[in-house]
């Protein structure tokens, strides 16, 4: 299990900070890279391909002055709804993203453009078969989505899921479900991941484009709050039950589409189990400190203390 120099000798704790629908945009990535974490957003919270263009621009730009920012990310929704997958994967080789998280369909083509430059490809999956679809069309690596994740979520517990996929892919891995504290990234490494995925826990940060009304429902949230249903996209995902309550849906939801999941999320807002660990509106800084902190606290022989692990799966292979 290794991660490649480009991402892991630039994060001040394994973790990346997820890109989040709507909520995810250049002054959280920079916040979240300036402070050692891997910042992303998804391409469509520009609603168009040149306002991708210039948010690229303004992250590159702000980012140059930190030499020791982590790198940064982008999400490509790759699904036959998205009409620009093509335009925007252009920007992306030209931008040379250096990390491209595709969801919703594994494409050859589009996993060879991002290696062309060198980029690498996470590819997130709720199960094996998807798992073993994204690696056969050549992802680098896998995030495997558990149950409590915020969005798109799967059902399956993270130790089983980990576990699985383990038993035949030992390359870069992270882990989505829950995870809010630096504590659970140092568990998601013991359990065989090599990255921590980070969603909910920054919704309710300054930089963050949440409504302040979004925020303040974060804070107030609790587990027992999420809602997992397909009532809002066709697709099986987390929500702030409260935002559901209140929400008129889309009508038709025989499957995913692109266009009534933009206007369903304007006022149904998604959110993870792990919303309790939200307890105040704050600075990405401040939260990602506070994760570096808890991270050491857990780690104390530092990034590399899982031998443990290592024997374990010597000792009882899967």
């Amino acid at each position: 299990m290794t991660l490649p120099a480009a991402l892991g000798s630039r994060l001040a704790i394994p973790a990346i900070v997820a890109p989040m629908f709507l909520v995810s945009g250049p002054d959280l990535v920079v916040a979240c890279c300036k402070a050692g974490l891997l910042g992303t957003f998804p391409t469509l919270n520009q609603r168009t391909s040149d306002g991708f263009a210039q948010w690229l621009d303004e992250v590159e730009t702000r980012l140059a002055d930190t030499p020791t920012a982590a790198p940064f990310g982008v999400n490509l929704i790759v699904h036959k709804s998205n009409p620009r997958v093509s335009a925007d994967l252009d920007l992306i080789v030209a931008h040379r993203v250096p990390l491209v998280i595709t969801s919703l369909g594994a494409v050859p083509d589009i996993i060879d453009a991002v290696h062309s430059y060198g980029g690498i490809v996470l590819h997130d999956v709720i199960g094996v078969r998807h798992a073993e679809k994204a690696l056969a069309a050549g992802a680098d690596g896998l995030i495997a989505v558990a149950a409590g994740a915020g969005g798109h979520a799967g059902t399956l517990s993270p130790f089983a899921l980990i576990a699985e996929i383990r038993s035949f892919f030992d390359g870069p891995l992270a882990l989505s479900g829950a995870i809010t504290q630096g504590s659970h990234v140092a568990a998601a490494r013991i359990m065989g991941a090599d990255l921590a995925y980070i969603g909910s826990r920054f919704i309710a940060s300054d930089e963050s484009m949440a409504s302040p009304e979004q925020k303040a429902m974060m804070v107030d949230a609790k587990a027992a709050d999420i809602v997992y249903t397909d009532k809002v996209s066709g697709v099986s995902a987390n929500f702030l039950g409260p935002s559901l309550a209140a929400a008129t849906l889309p009508d038709g939801h025989g499957g995913l589409s692109l266009n009534d999941e933009a206007r369903a999320w304007k006022t149904v807002w998604s959110a993870g189990h792990g919303v309790g660990a939200t307890r105040s509106v704050e600075p990405a800084q401040a939260i990602c400190d506070q994760l570096i902190r808890e991270y050491a606290a857990a780690t104390p022989g530092g990034w590399d203390d899982r031998t443990t692990y290592h024997k374990l799966r010597e000792d009882r292979p899967l």
